[in-house]
């Protein structure tokens, strides 16, 4: 604790003499570390001009270290200013052709910019020059992975977890790749190998859980996970997914139980209290949603998933201007999200703003198209209002991307039986009866009337006698 302390006043020392020199625009003298540590503290703050700034001035000193180079090209690629970051590091290779870091990041820039034959190219180099190669074959499958060269991205995250079994990302992407590849159920065979060779390894028993999770063999995952514990007892991520699994078998107490022995070992997380509003959730208990929610927004302003809870808690309590506030907030940090369009636009109609509520539908539509949820939703506005063609002719547009969906044939049959169209709305409830015989009951929740329900039940039966 002590020597944190002294660190960060020794840092603060650095940074205001720093500042001053550069208010003054006076040059001064930095050792190497010393400007590594103020470039650090600008970068951990956002402020990336700042950080070039200093880094700039320190390579005026220092104009052949390569470690001053990497470091800007690091600010350089943050700052998205990718080929100079490139140039950058194409003078760092030349001083030390043999340095792995280098190769590695040049790689990660060549990913970002979708140069992903050279990025191939240079991780390939790295595994040449690396010490630690698990993070050369990660990278590699992660570019693989992003050109859906699934097969190589296997190999590669095998490569890698050879090297390290620890190496959680690799496990993961490996599971997905393999998932994607329908292979999944055979990557079982490959993580017991590990358990054979090392019954003592928690990183197997951990990842085999995650697989057997993903199988949605749900006792098997939580067997495998009590294991890595049993090896390790203080495995935070281990508890973590055991809540998970708890989570999807709706075991809420044991969910609950598993999530706070994480928060126990490693302290609390933003994503934790989420599971864990998650999980009240399930429990219907909306209010400690709500504050779990609200806790993961403390830790970390910009998890949008949180905001987003805490509204949905807020919805389920009919609380439609409290829920609209948090809707917002994710939808400001994720603004291309259909989910929260959706949430916002229904939010927006209980509250009384359809014009609002019509616009979010709108976005949503676009975004997801897909979602039948929208138009029958969207529709719905115009219907409640009598405008039963503006309602119709959204719904047929709905059609052109879900054309077999017989909801929407029931809720155009609805539509139309309301707008007087009667001879339309008998062409479209028997192509409805053609594609869900079953579903036709929803049309009775838009006639409560006794007569009306009669008048489609004999239809509807007809149908059904001539088509037995």
């Amino acid at each position: 604790m002590a020597k944190n302390f002294k660190k960060k006043k020794e840092v603060d020392e650095l940074i205001k003499r720093f500042e001053e020199h550069q208010k003054n625009k006076a040059s001064h003298f930095f050792e190497l570390d010393g400007f590594e540590n103020i470039i650090a503290h600008y970068q951990d703050m956002g402020k990336y001009g700042q950080a070039l700034v200093a880094a700039n001035m320190a390579e005026e000193q220092y104009p052949f270290s390569t470690e001053l180079l990497v470091i800007k090209a690091q600010i350089l690629s943050n700052m998205e200013k990718f080929d100079e970051a490139l140039d950058q590091l194409n003078k760092a290779q030349a001083y030390q052709p043999n340095d792995g870091e280098i190769y590695l990041m040049k790689g990660s820039i060549l990913s970002l910019t979708g140069d992903y034959d050279e990025a191939v190219e240079s991780y390939q180099q790295a595994l040449v020059f690396a010490e630690e190669k698990d993070e050369a074959y990660y990278s590699l499958g992660l570019v693989y992975q992003s050109m859906e060269q699934f097969d190589e991205a296997i190999e590669s995250y095998k490569n890698a977890i050879e090297e390290n079994i620890y190496h959680d990302g690799a496990l993961y992407e490996l599971a997905y790749c393999l998932d994607v590849c329908g292979e999944l159920e055979s990557s079982i065979a490959y993580y017991k190998q590990f358990i054979d060779a090392d019954p003592y390894s928690q990183a197997a028993w951990y990842n085999l859980g995650i697989v057997y999770n993903k199988l949605e063999q749900y006792d098997e995952a939580i067997s495998a996970y009590e294991y890595a514990i049993a090896i390790e007892e203080n495995f935070a991520s281990a508890y973590y997914n055991m809540g998970n699994t708890y989570l999807q078998t709706k075991e809420y107490s044991k969910a609950l139980d598993a999530y706070k022995s994480t928060i126990d070992i490693e302290g609390p997380s933003a994503e934790v209290y989420c599971q864990m509003a998650t999980t009240y959730e399930g429990m219907e208990q909306h209010e400690l949603g709500l504050k779990y929610f609200q806790k993961a927004t403390k830790l970390d302003n910009l998890y949008d998933e949180a905001w987003f809870g805490a509204g949905r808690c807020l919805e389920k309590q009919q609380k439609w201007y409290q829920s609209l506030h948090f809707f917002n907030k994710a939808l400001k940090l994720d603004y291309e999200n259909p989910i929260y369009w959706k949430a916002v636009a229904k939010a927006e109609f209980n509250i009384g703003n359809v014009v609002s509520s019509i616009d979010a539908y709108q976005e949503a539509s676009m975004l997801s198209p897909e979602d039948k949820e929208i138009w029958l939703d969207w529709s719905f506005i115009y219907y409640d209002q009598g405008e039963y063609e503006k309602a119709i002719d959204l719904m047929i547009n709905g059609l052109e991307e879900l054309p077999d969906e017989s909801d929407y044939f029931y809720r155009i049959t609805a539509y139309l039986i309301a707008a007087g169209k009667y001879k339309e709305a008998f062409n479209y409830l028997e192509n409805a009866l053609i594609l869900d015989f079953d579903n036709h009951e929803v049309l009775f929740e838009f006639f409560p009337q006794l007569e009306t329900q009669k008048a489609l039940y004999k239809i509807i039966e007809q149908f059904r006698k001539e088509n037995s």
